[in-house]
């Protein structure tokens, strides 16, 4: 375990930027890491989801790389694809908001080494922790659409996985039908 504080870490992140704003970091399971930036398939997948849960619900926005407060005790900071919240949720908290409020993170695989064990495993972990309702992970790599829900504070109890082009449903507090067919034009 590290020995580094939150605020440690998020002064850190805060003059990394600095040194270079393509330099984007998180603080999980007492280690920091570097997230890859997105490519263009990977902005045009979060635009599309944007999309679809504005067209459930006009009052909610998925916020794309809103870092956010994670794990036991709030000790991590993950900074997810993106964030559906009610509008204006994270209104006057800065770059690490709070997790309460937030109805699903979502992850969408990048081509770096570490995306196996960080979205795969640390980041379910970390949301579940947390009681974040719904973890969706668009696995580019393996083709297909996991959704993690029912947090019971260590874990997700329900993971449905389903390959692109099947639909799935998100269940609530997002509650829609995901079509996952327009995800094959944008993989690896």
């Amino acid at each position: 375990m590290s020995v580094l504080t939150q605020e440690g870490f998020e002064e850190l992140a805060r003059l990394g930027e600095r040194v270079d704003e393509s330099l984007r970091l998180e603080f999980l399971n007492g280690k920091i890491e570097e997230k890859a930036l997105p490519d263009g398939n990977h902005g045009r997948i979060i635009e599309w989801l944007t999309r679809l849960c504005i067209q459930v619900d006009a009052g909610w926005w998925l916020y794309p790389g809103q870092g956010l407060r994670v794990e036991k005790y709030r000790k991590g900071n993950a900074r997810p694809d993106g964030c559906l919240v009610p509008l204006d949720a994270f209104v006057g908290q800065g770059e690490w908001a709070d997790p309460d409020g937030v109805l699903m993170t979502v992850e969408v695989t990048s081509g770096d080494s570490d995306t196996g064990r960080r979205d795969r495993v640390e980041k379910p972990r970390a949301y579940a922790e947390t009681g974040i309702p719904v973890y969706l992970l668009i696995d580019r790599t393996a083709g297909e659409v996991k959704v993690h829900s029912q947090p019971d504070g260590e874990q997700y109890e329900v993971v449905v996985t389903v390959p692109f082009g099947k639909t799935v449903t998100l269940p609530e507090p997002v509650g829609m039908e995901l079509d996952t067919e327009p995800l094959k034009n944008w993989v690896h």
